[in-house]
C-alpha cells in the first residue's frame, strides 16, 4: 500500500480513504509509521528507571529498578543506548555486581524503543534455555510495556519459544556459544555475549563463538551494538582480558570522604586486624585514612568512570570492576575478607577469589622446577613410613606397557604432601601377574611415623593405555578403593574433577554397558598445582629450629628418591601456543621423554579430591588427627565413633590399622 501525498487528485485520497476500511489497515499503517520513526533519544537506564520491574523469581530485591542502586552500571547501561557512538562494551567483573540485569535492561529497551534482530549467546545451549526461563520471561511477564509487545508463547504459535521473542520490528535469539548453528543463525543488530570466557574454544569446530557472533552484526555499521560480559579466568587464556587490555580501561574512580581524592578501589588497600575482618575499612591513597563501609553509598553516588588507555578501537570501551563496588546489603568488605581468609591454603580456592571477586585473571605458573634443587632440598625418612603431618594415603598408577608404575602419596592439612612410596610392577597389562601384584597393594598397610596403620584410601589408575584390561581390573575391585580416571588438558573446566561417567566394558568376552564408572581428571590444573607447590619458600634449620613450620601444600621428597625420579616430576612447562586462528592457549608439553612421576603425581592428587579433601571441614580434620595420634575412641568392634570417616581394624602386633571408608 503507498501513502498518498500531497499532489493526490481527490479521488486517489478518497480511494485511499475506502482503501482503509478493510480490516487490519489501521494496525498496518501504524506499523508502516512506527518503522518510519527514528530511535527513542532515551538512555538504557532512564527506560529502566522508568519501565522495568523486578520479580522475587529473578531478583532478590523485587519491585521497581533503580540504577542508583549501582551507580557504575549507568555508563554502561547509557554505552548501549542508541544515542551513544560505542560500538563494542568490554565488561570485565567480578560475580554479582548487577551486570546481567543491565544486559536484560538493554534487550527491553530494545524491545520497546529500538526495535531490531538481537542474539544474546551463552556459554551453552542449556545455559541459554535457563536463562530464558529465569531471567528473559520474567523480564518480559513482568513489566507492562514488554509484555505487550512480545506475543503470548502458545503451542502453535513459533513467535514466542524457549530461545526465540519476536517483537514488532525484531527478534530476540538466544543460543549457546557450542551451537555453530545458532550463532550464524541470522544478522543481529544487538548481540549479548554473556560470561565470554566460559564459551568453548571453537563451537562445533567453526571457529571461536565470539567472532562468529559478532560476524553477524557487521552489515549494521555504526548502528551495531555489542556487550561483551564475563568474570575472567585464566591470564592469557581470558577473553575477557584480551578485550579489556585492547579497550580504553575505564575504571569507576570514587572519592575519599576525608580528603576527597579520587581512585578506584584496590584489595590490597582494604586493611583490618588479623582475626577482625568486621573491623575491614579501606585506606585512602592519598590521606591514608580509614574509609569506613558505610561511606560506600556516597562513595559510589559520587563516582565516575575514567580512562587509563587509549583503546586500539575508537568505537570500544572496556569497563573493570571488582566486588569491593559491591553495594550495601549485597557483598561487605567483612565477607570478602572472610572469603580471602578461608581462601588460604588452597590455590583452586584463591583462584576462584580473585576470578569472582576481585575481577582479576588468576596466573598458572608452569615454568619446570630445576630438579637438582629438588634433589638438594630431600628430607630423611625410610620407604613405606608416613611422616607426621600425613593423615591419609592415595595412589596414582601409571599403567605402562611392561610395566605399572605406582607413587603413594600422604596428605595433610592445606594439601601437604609427603612421597611415602615408589612401587614398579613388571609386566605390562597382558600379564595376569601384574594385576595381582596391584591387587596385593589394595590391601598393604603402611606405618605411620607415631605407630598407627594405613592403607590406601584412594588408588586412582589411568585409562589411557589398555582401557579394557583397566576397566576390567578395577571392576573386580569395586567402587571403594579403585577409581579409573581419563586426563584431559585445558584450564576451563568447572572443576578439576569431574564425574564419574558409566562408560561401556568387556570383560572375559562379555560386553557389559555401563559396566565401569569413570572419573575425568583436568590434568593441566594438578600440574600447574604441583609446580606452584614445589616452587614454596621453606624455612630454614634455624626457622625450623625456632617452630617455624612448612607452608601449606609444601611437596615433602624423601632422600631415597633417585634423580630419575626428580627428573620425571619437572619432566613438562606450560607454554602457550598460537592456534591457526591466532588464538592464544596454555599447553603442558615435554622437556623429556619419560613423565611417569608427574603422572602418578596427578593420579593420587586427583584422588584426594575424589575422597572430598578438597571439602572436608575442620571437624573431619581434626577428626584424622585424633584417629591417627591414637585419641580416638574405638566402639568395641573396630569402628572409629567420632565421624565415622575412617574405619579402623585391630592388628595382632599391637598397632592401630586405619583403613579409609572415606565414600562410605
Amino acid at each position: 500500500m503507498s501513502v498518498p501525498n500531497s499532489t493526490a487528485s481527490p479521488r486517489s485520497a478518497s480511494t485511499f480513504a475506502e482503501s482503509e476500511i478493510f480490516e487490519g489497515a489501521d494496525q498496518l499503517l501504524r506499523s508502516w509509521r512506527r518503522g518510519l520513526r527514528p530511535d527513542a533519544d532515551l538512555t538504557v537506564s532512564e527506560w529502566a528507571d522508568a519501565h522495568r520491574m523486578l520479580g522475587s523469581r529473578a531478583s532478590a530485591e523485587p519491585g521497581r529498578y533503580r540504577t542508583a542502586r549501582t551507580p557504575y552500571m549507568r555508563e554502561i547501561m547509557d554505552a548501549l543506548s542508541p544515542g551513544s557512538a560505542v560500538q563494542r562494551i568490554v565488561f570485565m567483573k567480578a560475580a554479582q555486581v548487577g551486570a546481567t540485569e543491565a544486559g536484560n535492561n538493554w534487550i527491553g529497551f530494545a524491545i520497546h524503543h529500538a526495535p531490531g534482530p538481537m542474539l544474546a549467546v551463552q556459554p551453552t545451549v542449556e545455559l541459554a534455555k535457563r536463562n530464558s526461563r529465569q531471567r528473559i520471561d520474567p523480564l518480559i511477564e513482568e513489566s507492562p510495556e514488554l509484555r505487550d509487545r512480545v506475543k503470548p508463547a502458545r503451542s502453535r504459535d513459533a513467535g514466542n519459544t524457549m530461545l526465540s521473542k519476536e517483537f514488532a520490528g525484531g527478534i530476540l535469539i538466544m543460543t549457546g556459544a557450542n551451537s555453530a548453528v545458532g550463532l550464524r543463525s541470522t544478522p543481529a543488530r544487538y548481540i549479548f555475549l554473556d560470561e565470554v570466557d566460559a564459551y568453548p574454544a571453537s563451537a562445533d569446530e567453526e571457529g571461536d563463538p565470539v567472532s562468529l557472533a559478532e560476524a553477524r552484526s557487521l552489515t549494521f555499521a555504526h548502528r551495531r551494538k555489542v556487550f561483551l560480559v564475563s568474570t575472567p579466568t585464566i591470564r592469557g587464556l581470558s577473553r575477557i582480558e584480551r578485550e579489556y587490555e585492547a579497550s580504553d580501561q575505564r575504571r569507576f574512580f570514587v572519592p575519599c570522604p576525608h580528603c576527597s581524592q579520587f581512585q578506584w578501589l584496590k584489595f590490597e588497600r582494604l586493611r583490618w586486624e588479623k582475626g577482625r575482618p568486621e573491623a575491614a575499612a579501606y585506606h585512602c591513597e592519598g590521606c591514608d585514612r580509614a574509609i569506613a563501609e558505610h561511606h560506600k553509598t556516597a562513595l559510589l553516588e559520587a563516582g565516575e568512570w575514567r580512562a587509563t588507555a587509549v583503546a586500539a578501537d575508537p568505537g570500544t570501551v572496556g569497563y573493570h570492576l571488582s566486588a569491593l563496588y559491591s553495594p550495601i546489603g549485597w557483598l561487605s568488605w567483612e565477607r570478602i575478607v572472610r572469603a580471602w581468609e578461608a581462601a588460604q591454603g588452597s590455590d583452586e580456592s584463591i583462584r576462584a577469589f580473585k576470578n569472582t571477586i576481585l575481577g582479576e585473571t588468576w596466573v598458572e605458573t608452569g615454568e619446570a622446577p630445576d630438579w637438582s634443587r629438588l634433589y638438594d632440598r630431600r628430607e630423611t625418612w625410610k620407604p613405606g613410613i608416613v611422616p607426621a603431618g600425613g593423615l591419609f594415603l592415595t595412589a596414582g598408577a601409571d599403567v605402562q606397557k611392561d610395566r605399572i608404575e605406582v607413587d603413594v602419596w600422604a596428605w595433610g592439612r592445606g594439601g601437604t604432601s609427603w612421597l611415602v612410596d615408589h612401587i614398579v610392577i613388571e609386566g605390562g597389562p597382558d600379564h595376569q601377574g601384574a594385576w595381582l601384584e596391584l591387587t596385593k597393594l589394595l590391601d598393604r598397610t603402611w606405618i605411620h611415623q607415631n605407630g598407627a596403620q594405613l592403607r590406601l584410601a584412594k588408588l586412582a589408575i589411568d585409562t589411557g593405555y589398555e582401557a579394557p584390561a583397566v576397566y576390567g581390573w578395577s571392576r573386580r575391585q569395586g567402587l571403594a578403593q579403585v577409581a579409573p580416571v581419563k586426563g584431559v588438558e585445558g584450564f576451563n573446566r568447572s572443576s578439576p574433577v569431574s564425574g564419574p561417567t558409566y562408560v561401556d566394558v568387556t570383560d572375559a568376552g562379555k560386553r557389559l554397558r555401563r559396566g565401569a564408572r569413570l572419573w575425568t581428571v583436568a590434568v593441566s590444573t594438578f600440574k600447574a598445582e604441583t609446580y606452584r607447590h614445589l616452587g614454596l619458600p621453606r624455612p630454614t634449620k634455624e626457622e625450623l629450629a625456632e617452630g617455624v613450620m612448612f607452608p601449606p601444600g609444601t611437596v615433602h621428597l624423601p632422600d631415597w628418591v633417585e634423580s630419575e625420579w626428580l627428573k620425571q616430576l619437572v619432566a613438562e612447562e606450560l607454554v602457550t601456543v598460537r592456534t591457526k586462528r591466532g588464538f592464544a592457549r596454555l599447553e603442558w608439553q615435554k622437556l623429556r621423554e619419560r613423565n611417569e612421576a608427574l603422572d602418578c603425581r596427578v593420579y593420587a592428587r586427583a584422588a584426594a579430591w575424589i575422597v572430598g579433601a578438597d571439602r572436608w571441614s575442620e571437624a573431619r580434620w581434626v577428626d584424622l588427627e585424633a584417629q591417627v595420634a591414637g585419641d580416638g575412641k574405638t566402639d568395641g568392634g573396630g569402628e572409629i565413633a567420632a565421624a565415622g570417616s575412617i574405619r579402623a581394624v585391630r592388628s595382632p602386633a599391637r598397632r592401630r590399622s586405619v583403613a579409609s571408608n572415606y565414600m562410605r
